[in-house]
């Protein structure tokens, strides 16, 4: 009868040794009755799992406590009580209290020291007050949008731990140099399409709070595959803004652009054409019909976009012209005189992509998949109030698309081998993702622009 607890404790430690996933652990533990006990506290509300003094904490301390002694052993070069160690010069010394903080809740450790204060722990270093898994969550939810406020609302309410605004600010700021090293990354000498656009964000400036925009590029290059090229806040309107972005891109390497798409910036086209004299600028199209169509009645809101589709839709320049003026001339032009207007006023942004096939048009006639990029960060920067400087706001901006593809990544991840009516997760947003039918694309562009293609193959 001695022998049944043993057997017991053997056979569930060779299944936990055995268990490949979490789900095997809980199902060993739960077949052997081991935790059942405990099981029946947390029921009855006598046991938390977090916090200060909940279960996942004490477990965690048990095996820290007992690693750090495993560490001070094989520092002294005996077990602790071994009667050889009186005649070592260095001995164990007690202890030292110290409090770390875990996503689990605060976790108080008695941390060994030894006589000559040789002993440096690699478990948890000196200093140390906070675990590892704890700062990639604080930085994953600022990601999620939180401010630091919020953050330390959170950490306390759901696990206990106290951390103070400063620290959490200083967790995020360790980042910092990382966004830095993106920002300026090298890139690829050739983008065939460049997408421009930008969100408003509110940034404190001179005292005062004002409203900037966050311009967002994203590259498509040979392969199809697009990448974020960076983020700029706009600090000043006009030619000087843009030609400090173009200088940013050549100077890491971009050597031409084919087409960039955007929605009609001032200056943009000037600072464009002194740094890549040879690219189109193409107005988005789909931004160019909302336009039109914003002082349009609502009851003349479908008859007038029917008839945009005669413009956007023609062959060529010429015949697309002549759709417009035919518009302008019918009664419902005449009824609505800003819808033509807007078209004439943004001509020659407009007209370049008619030049191109299908296969292009389709790729270059709206910045919609940036603009699905920008849905997901407004989302994020909702609850915040303001950004202290424009460089919190390219490092939540640039957190937050991180964090929007590492989700969607683990939840592609989840169902691998499922068939593909059982999938739910969504595909890449932005960064990654491959232009649909981009073969046909590149085929026409390289009909459209062999020389420049060739140079960069």
């Amino acid at each position: 009868m001695e022998r049944e607890p043993e057997a017991a404790a053997e056979g569930l430690s060779h299944q936990l040794r055995s268990a490949e996933t979490t789900a095997d652990v809980a199902a060993a533990l739960k077949a052997s009755g081991a935790v059942d006990g405990l099981l029946a506290q947390i029921d009855s509300g006598d046991l938390q799992l977090t916090g200060d003094g909940g279960l996942l904490p004490g477990l965690l301390k048990l095996a820290l406590e007992r690693g750090l002694a495993a560490e001070l052993t094989d520092h002294l070069g005996y077990d602790k009580g071994d009667p050889e160690g009186r005649e070592l010069p260095n001995s164990r010394n007690g202890s030292t209290q110290k409090t770390l903080a875990t996503e689990v809740g605060p976790v108080r450790l008695a941390v060994p020291r030894d006589r000559d204060g040789s002993f440096t722990p690699r478990l948890v270093p000196k200093g140390q007050r906070r675990l590892g898994g704890l700062d990639d969550m604080i930085i994953s939810l600022y990601a999620g949008g939180m401010t630091l406020r919020d953050i330390q609302f959170h950490l306390h309410s759901v696990y206990g731990t106290e951390i103070s605004p400063e620290t959490i600010s200083k967790i995020v700021d360790e980042i910092s140099d990382a966004v830095m090293q993106w920002q300026n990354r090298p890139l690829e000498a050739l983008y065939p399409v460049i997408y421009l656009d930008a969100i408003v964000v509110k940034v404190k400036d001179g005292g005062h709070t004002r409203n900037k925009a966050a311009h967002i590029a994203v590259g498509v290059d040979m392969a199809g595959i697009k990448h974020v090229l960076g983020i700029w806040v706009q600090q000043t309107e006009g030619a000087s803004f843009w030609a400090g972005v173009c200088a940013n891109l050549a100077n890491r390497g971009v050597k031409d652009v084919l087409i960039v798409c955007c929605d009609g910036l001032t200056g943009f086209p000037e600072a464009i054409a002194a740094t890549w004299p040879l690219t189109t600028v193409q107005t988005c199209v789909v931004h160019l019909i909302r336009a039109a169509l914003r002082f349009v009645s609502y009851k003349d809101r479908k008859a007038v976009a029917a008839a945009l589709k005669d413009v956007y839709q023609a062959v060529d320049a010429d015949a697309a012209k002549a759709a417009l003026e035919a518009f302008a001339a019918s009664e419902l032009g005449a009824r609505n005189p800003s819808v033509a207007a807007t078209f004439v006023r943004a001509w020659a942004e407009f007209t370049p992509f008619l030049a191109f096939p299908p296969e292009v048009r389709r790729v270059i006639y709206t910045t919609n998949s940036i603009e699905s990029l920008n849905y997901q960060l407004r989302k994020i920067i909702k609850n915040r109030g303001q950004f202290p400087n424009d460089a919190a706001v390219v490092k939540l901006l640039w957190l937050a698309i991180c964090d929007i593809e590492d989700k969607r990544a683990l939840a592609r991840a989840k169902e691998r081998g499922k068939a593909k009516s059982g999938r739910k997760a969504l595909g890449r947003l932005v960064e990654g993702q491959v232009v649909t039918n981009w073969k046909k694309a590149i085929e026409q562009l390289s009909v459209a622009y062999p020389d420049r293609i060739d140079q960069h193959l």
